[in-house]
């Protein structure tokens, strides 16, 4: 409580006290929020060749501007944790709710390779990048002790899972009625609607305000506090001593993986149903299958990471992606195949997130979460970068994706390895 006459701070942040009721309510209002976002990024694909027919621009060009965007979604991720970290998740995911409706506006009078950088490049992976993972999951992580944070992240990965399970029918659905401007402006749509659940989650039972003079990131976790957390360490010493860490510099490398491995799917993977001679629903209901296999894999993952060390979740979910990508090759590419695959790949899709989460914050505590995750999610996008633009240049180039999905497979494998040595303390068990 501030003293009379104090200045309080506009910023709603959350109590170190909430109770449980309030946590779980805390927990499903984050996991709305990220069905939005997530539901609106993971469904990009489907727009690819009804704006390349309306804007006459060439695959690769598309492929360009889409994959400028899924690193710029990286990119902005730390700076809306550290800002988020200092002031409050509120005026970040209310920015990034404007931006991203903004940026499906924007994609409608875009007509050139410029104009679509413009808006899918740069504006919507803003505002997506603002309700992202490392926003919300510092939300709720760092108010929960160490053994309870892992399977709320896999609760909150889940509704990113149940947004692209949600959004990628009903999309093609309005694009086969309305064409790619209906698809479009259900998004911007979309996207405004989220600042219901983001307004809520600052103000909702558990929720409270603290003075000018403390950030986020001072606040005391519920539980026991790690050294991390109540120690003085500033954010710029806290990124020397991260970087410094080979730990989780492996954790970046394997998350590169995991990026390039989402992004050449999402992006692609309608392309590649249409090579095969597939109809457009096949690519549809194959990505919401995506979503609905990994809320499962998603709230598995976070279960999982309770009992056994999160750097094996990790290594056996890129094994056996790289299984999967394999049987998928020297498979008939008939559609019940791609149904099979689609719910094979859910299971690891974004499962990754919550044990990655969870090795950072076992690393260096809570205090910067939303930052230190950040950052590794900018790594990803790295690789989200080079999947979205390398499976384009092969389409434009050689008219199949064959050589990209045996990179996809190689690098996963290379991940599974190097998750390996991180230096993660062991569980402990109650």
């Amino acid at each position: 409580m501030t003293n009379p006459g104090e200045p309080t701070s506009t910023h709603c942040r959350l109590s170190p006290t909430a109770p449980a009721s309030g946590l779980w309510i805390i927990i499903a209002l984050s996991s709305l929020v990220l069905m939005i976002t997530m539901g609106i990024r993971q469904t990009v694909g489907l727009f690819v060749h009804p704006l390349i027919s309306a804007t006459a621009m060439s695959i690769t060009e598309m492929s360009m501007a889409l994959a400028i965007g899924q690193l710029m979604w990286g990119v902005f991720q730390p700076i809306f944790g550290a800002w988020a970290d200092k002031k409050g998740p509120l005026p970040v995911l209310m920015t990034g709710a404007l931006l991203l409706a903004f940026g499906q506006m924007c994609t409608l009078q875009a007509e050139s390779f410029w104009g679509m950088t413009l808006a899918q490049g740069f504006l919507s992976p803003a505002g997506a990048a603002a309700g992202s993972f490392s926003i919300l999951i510092g939300i709720v992580a760092g108010r929960l002790p160490e053994g309870k944070r892992s399977v709320a992240s896999g609760i909150i990965n889940a509704g990113g899972s149940m947004g692209q399970f949600a959004f990628a029918p009903l999309v093609q659905a309005v694009i086969s009625l309305k064409g790619y401007t209906g698809g479009l402006l259900l998004l911007a749509f979309s996207a405004l609607a989220s600042i219901v659940p983001s307004w809520l989650l600052c103000r909702q039972t558990g929720m409270g305000r603290v003075s000018d003079g403390q950030s986020v990131a001072d606040m005391p976790a519920a539980g026991t506090p790690t050294v991390s957390q109540t120690s003085n360490t500033g954010l710029k010493q806290q990124l020397k001593t991260a970087f410094h860490d080979p730990s989780y510099l492996l954790l970046h490398a394997g998350f590169f993986t995991c990026g390039f491995h989402v992004a050449f799917l999402t992006t692609h993977l309608p392309g590649e149903v249409s090579l095969c001679g597939h109809d457009a629903s096949v690519s549809a209901i194959s990505l919401s299958l995506i979503g609905l296999c990994n809320i499962a894999g998603s709230i598995g993952a976070g279960i999982l990471g309770k009992y056994f060390r999160m750097k094996f979740i990790l290594s056996a979910l890129y094994a056996f992606r790289a299984l999967m990508i394999a049987v998928y090759l020297f498979s008939p590419k008939t559609e019940l195949t791609f149904y099979i695959f689609a719910v094979t790949t859910g299971l690891t899709w974004l499962a990754t997130v919550p044990p990655t989460a969870g090795i950072v914050g076992k690393l260096f505590g809570m205090r910067y979460l939303a930052t230190l995750f950040g950052l590794t999610l900018l790594t990803h996008q790295v690789g989200a970068f080079l999947g979205a633009w390398l499976g384009g240049v092969a389409l434009q180039y050689s008219g199949s994706l064959l050589w990209v999905w045996q990179v996809d497979i190689a690098l996963a494998l290379l991940a599974a390895l190097v998750n390996l040595p991180i230096k993660e303390p062991k569980v402990v068990r109650a």
